[in-house]
């Protein structure tokens, strides 16, 4: 189940009028990074792999189609818990792979679903595993053995199938528990994580996929200069782009200079400096 209902408060404006799951990193659907994830697990298809949506849940479902099955919920998010109880019907008795749609992934060494592939290795089907990073303070509040969260957990069904379809978060309904049980693992993720919640780390995570460079849409017009940035597609840039995100359509006019902050449709500019 990819998570793709929330809103995305942190990095309004940028998303009052486009869903986080929406968001390009690297002129890439967040959502699609990780159905595409899932895919190079051989997960795939309405009957293996589920969508939820709520805020602007429009625009998900019209971009997921029928690539996956979707949840639409109605009101207010669910949480991450409750979003997976009002799917417990097409569930139905199997252990459920989570993923945050807003969760930036990227190891060197393997491509997306073979990084990840060692959450499922060797499951019992009985046990919760989270997918982790060293934490810089392995004792600080919300960490798990001494690793974050890096945006994918393994869940059975026996934890799922009691989940309410209300507002609930999987860390007080399922996480913390199997820890205090002793029934949680944490399997390490080598790569590098971003989960994009915040201008800044929403534009380290644009220019971690540039690879260093910059990545322009081939249908961009650019007469300017562009260090370090990604340029979508239809953007127009006339003037000077470092380190920062260019959406598509949009504007960057011939005497601006765009540094360190994300340019939507409209004008609209974000500043994204600092973490």
């Amino acid at each position: 189940m990819v998570l793709a209902a929330g809103e995305g408060s942190r990095l309004r404006p940028l998303t009052a009028r486009l869903p986080k799951a929406l968001c390009p990193v690297g002129n890439v659907p967040l959502l699609d990074r990780a159905l595409t994830r899932l895919a190079g697990l051989g997960l795939a298809g309405s009957d293996r792999v589920a969508v939820n949506a709520c805020y602007l849940s429009e625009q998900v479902v019209d971009h997921v189609g029928a690539r996956a099955h979707l949840s639409v919920e109605p009101g207010d998010p669910l949480g991450t818990a409750g979003g997976l109880g009002n799917l417990r019907d097409w569930i139905a008795g199997r252990g459920v792979l989570v993923g945050n749609a807003d969760a930036y992934l990227a190891d060197p060494q393997a491509p997306p679903g073979p990084d990840i592939a060692a959450l499922l290795d060797g499951w019992d089907g009985r046990s919760v595993r989270l997918l982790g990073r060293p934490a810089d303070d392995p004792a600080a509040p919300g960490t798990f053995s001494g690793h974050c969260f890096v945006g994918f957990s393994l869940l059975p069904w026996r934890l799922v199938r009691d989940l309410p379809p209300s507002f609930g978060d999987l860390v007080r309904a399922v996480w913390r528990p199997a820890e205090a049980a002793g029934a949680l693992t944490v399997v390490p993720y080598r790569g590098t994580f971003y989960d994009t919640g915040t201008p800044a780390d929403y534009l380290a995570a644009n220019l971690h996929a540039a690879g260093g460079g910059s990545l322009v849409d081939p249908t961009a017009t650019v007469t300017g200069r562009v260090a370090r940035a990604v340029v979508g597609a239809g953007a127009v840039v006339h003037g000077e782009v470092l380190r920062a995100v260019v959406w598509p359509g949009g504007t960057v006019g011939a005497d601006e200079r765009l540094t360190d902050a994300v340019r939507a449709g409209g004008g609209l500019t974000v500043p994204a400096a600092g973490r």
